[in-house]
């Protein structure tokens, strides 16, 4: 057993899981020699990346609110048109229909007029043949009567 416990400790040996010999400066050179390779080959051609990315962004955000700008400019100037075309245009209708009301109201006048014409030539010739009549009848009547008055008298 002696053979065995001699062999445990000399596989241990000293210092064990925490040894600070002269492998604990090379790692540390070691490992700021990585980070600084990284730094080169890899953080800062992405941090560029990233800046020009977020400068990118920037340009295309004032870009785009630039023409946002220009955009409401021309839907102000439009709608400012707009109104003033439908007011013009609301004008003209308005004329456009007092215009036509008068061309109306002067036809129907006239179509009244020769209305009233035709309706008077009408009863004036009514009357006129109402008249006629009446007096045929009359001498008919006065005819007949003096036919009557000699039919009886004989």
């Amino acid at each position: 057993m002696t053979n065995y416990s001699s062999l445990i400790l000399s596989v241990s040996g000293p210092g064990g899981l925490f040894d600070f010999d002269a492998t604990l400066p090379l790692v540390a050179i070691q490992f700021l020699i990585l980070t600084g390779i990284l730094n080169i080959l890899l953080y800062n051609p992405l941090l560029n990346i990233i800046k020009d990315r977020n400068n990118s962004i920037l340009d295309n955000l004032s870009a785009a609110s630039t023409t946002l700008e220009k955009a409401e400019e021309i839907t102000y100037q439009y709608e400012v048109e707009l109104n003033r075309v439908r007011k013009a245009s609301q004008l003209e209708i308005a004329n456009s229909q007092k215009i036509h009301k008068e061309i109306l109201d002067s036809e129907i006048n006239i179509l009244q007029k020769s209305i009233d014409d035709l309706l008077c030539k009408i009863m004036d010739s009514f009357i006129f043949k109402k008249e006629n009549v009446i007096d045929n009848l009359n001498n008919e009547v006065n005819s007949l009567t003096i036919q009557i008055k000699k039919k009886l008298s004989i």
